[in-house]
């Protein structure tokens, strides 16, 4: 397969980037002076997907709810056993994890990567499900959506993102409900397996220390080619409204944790532009060096432990939000909102946009030092059709009136406040 080589005059960095016969698009980062390599093989198919329509079929076809997250468990058994139980033979650290709109599969390693990628690429193309598995499986994530009912941090989300979206799907439980899993047969693994581990959905990504000619060697003795099967994802229509402005559940907390934040109108398409000029506006707004940020915690309505901002996006959502534990959790969202509102009014100062770019692009910078982190962002960028050094330079080039626009599209009509309150 050809290779293109993904250059960085600003960092000097570079990685490979191709697309194998079989489908499957393919990333290397080499880091020579690394001593790990981080392995991800990952799906462009998460918890928001329950409605989808195949390009070889004429209409769209909904399936229960956590159906990626039951498949992400169910694809490390095999006939032959635990996808766990052979990497523990190599002495690769493995992983799996369920998203909104991605599963991946990874591996870290020092020793025995190509042994470890074989691994990788076999269990992942080679579904196995039964009746009897399948039973099985419905009694574990039953259990886990019990205890996910309990967290804190997880309801005080779930329930902020029920209180701001009126029908996507991202306002439901990732590993779904009681009443869907109940729902789940092999012959709906089996479909949407088929469906989106297509390797023509799918991607690659290594980064660290790896011979390029070998892993390539490891490929094409490994992947399956795929029929050339594209999907398409179906969402109903979201209003611009929110649902409800505040909304409040207890549970065993010794403090109350929030989580307040803005609906944003979903673009058609992220670029690399708004993702760099959302990040330097959080910083602006909320970091340990931001008016903000000194008001909330002088005050006590917040720790420095547990706050936290984030720009939260995709396929037809999008919210800026702040969280973490507060004693009064409706005065910190008033605090939030009166500083947005000033800065609105008074525009940003050109002297906290300066350092609110400089830190983020030298924590960006920084980042490549990190295959963990390299895979991932590689990975997440390639699955929205952006591209890391793309966005690097976005940061870079970034001006204050693009962080301007915004700050100014954040709207108090649009804002959510979600509370879990000690019983």
């Amino acid at each position: 397969m050809e290779l293109q080589k993904i250059e960085s005059a600003r960092t000097g960095d570079f990685y490979y980037k191709g697309s194998h016969p079989s489908g499957l698009d393919i990333y290397l980062y080499p880091k020579e002076n690394g001593s790990s390599t981080r392995a991800m093989f990952g799906t462009k198919y998460g918890s928001i997907d329950s409605c989808f329509q195949r390009s070889d079929e004429p209409e769209p076809e909904t399936v229960p709810e956590g159906i990626a997250h039951y498949l992400e468990h169910k694809l490390f058994e095999s006939e032959d056993g635990d996808a766990f139980a052979r990497y523990a033979e190599t002495g690769a650290n493995a992983n799996a994890f369920t998203g909104f709109e991605s599963t991946c599969y990874v591996f870290s390693c020092t020793d025995r990567l190509y042994d470890s990628l074989r691994i990788l690429l076999d269990f992942v193309q080679s579904p196995y499900f039964t009746e009897e598995t399948v039973a099985k499986e419905q009694g574990i994530i039953g259990q886990e959506i019990k205890m996910y009912e309990d967290l804190p941090g997880w309801r005080v989300f779930f329930n902020y993102l029920q209180a701001m979206y009126h029908k996507h799907p991202v306002r439901d439980d990732a590993a779904g409900t009681i009443e869907s899993i109940a729902r789940i047969t092999p012959e709906y693994l089996y479909r949407c397996y088929h469906t989106f581990y297509n390797l023509n959905n799918m991607a690659l990504v290594l980064a660290g220390k790896f011979d390029v000619d070998k892993v390539l060697e490891v490929c094409d003795e490994m992947l399956k080619p795929s029929p050339p099967v594209s999907v398409k994802r179906v969402f109903p229509d979201e209003p611009d409204i929110i649902v409800k402005p505040v909304i409040e559940q207890k549970l065993s907390v010794a403090m109350p944790v929030f989580q307040f934040g803005y609906k944003g109108s979903a673009m058609n398409k992220t670029t690399e532009k708004d993702l760099a000029a959302m990040g330097a506006l959080l910083n602006i707004l909320a970091s340990d060096a931001s008016v903000m940020f000194r008001r909330l915690l002088d005050r006590g309505l917040i720790n420095e432990a547990s706050f936290s901002r984030d720009y939260f996006e995709g396929s037809g959502y999008a919210t800026v939000m702040f969280g973490g534990e507060s004693r009064d959790p409706k005065a910190a969202a008033s605090i939030i909102q009166e500083e947005v509102s000033r800065l609105q009014r008074e525009g940003i100062p050109e002297e906290d946009f300066r350092w609110a770019k400089r830190s983020l692009y030298g924590e960006s910078v920084s980042a490549l030092n990190h295959a963990a982190g390299i895979a991932s962002w590689i990975m997440d960028l390639s699955f929205k059709g952006l591209e890391l050094f793309t966005y690097i330079d976005a940061l870079a080039e970034l001006t204050l009136p693009q962080v301007q626009e915004k700050l100014d599209s954040l709207r108090d009509d649009r804002s959510v406040l979600s509370v879990i309150r000690p019983i």
